[in-house]
């Protein structure tokens, strides 16, 4: 029967072991990534920049990615997306762009236009009143072709003569 103190000087051996596989295997990962790198003619700035993709950091499409970075705070370093709810270091302030990071910094202050007034903009019908589309040539009525069609026009099976060139 084994007493205690053997088990755990078993464990304790075991464990060296295992320190000693690790060790050594991190040296050899270490050689390869050394080995790629100056091969490659790769710094650790180059890895660091990486950004998943086939691009570098500051590139248009990782400034697009959602999830990526678009604002940091200079005195915590901590970062905001620009989804969702605004953190308490960025809520109040009167102009975000000091906070932008990177490709989105430089978009930011060329538009100068938010996201989401471009965003409001391109989605979805035009509101508010139209340009009329067609004419009632004995009444002078127009129809801009949005919502229901006028009753001298919606029983008509051809619309052509009646639109306004």
């Amino acid at each position: 029967m084994s007493t205690l103190e053997s088990i755990q000087a078993r464990i304790e051996a075991l464990q060296a072991k295992a320190d000693a596989l690790v060790a050594k295997q991190s040296e050899n990962a270490l050689q390869k990534i050394h080995h790629l790198m100056s091969s490659h003619g790769l710094t650790i700035s180059d890895i660091e920049s990486y950004s998943g993709s086939r691009k570098k950091a500051g590139s248009s499409a990782s400034a697009k990615k959602p999830g990526a970075v678009a604002y940091r705070d200079p005195k915590t370093g901590a970062t905001w997306s620009g989804r969702g709810r605004a953190p308490g270091w960025i809520a109040n302030a009167k102009d975000r762009s000091k906070f932008a990071v990177g490709a989105s910094a430089q978009g930011t202050k060329a538009k100068g236009k938010t996201r989401a007034a471009v965003k409001r903009k391109a989605k979805g019908q035009p509101r508010g009143p139209q340009p009329a589309l067609y004419r009632d040539p004995e009444s002078g009525a127009t129809w801009s072709g949005r919502g229901r069609a006028p009753a001298w026009l919606a029983s008509v099976k051809d619309r052509t003569p009646f639109l306004i060139a």
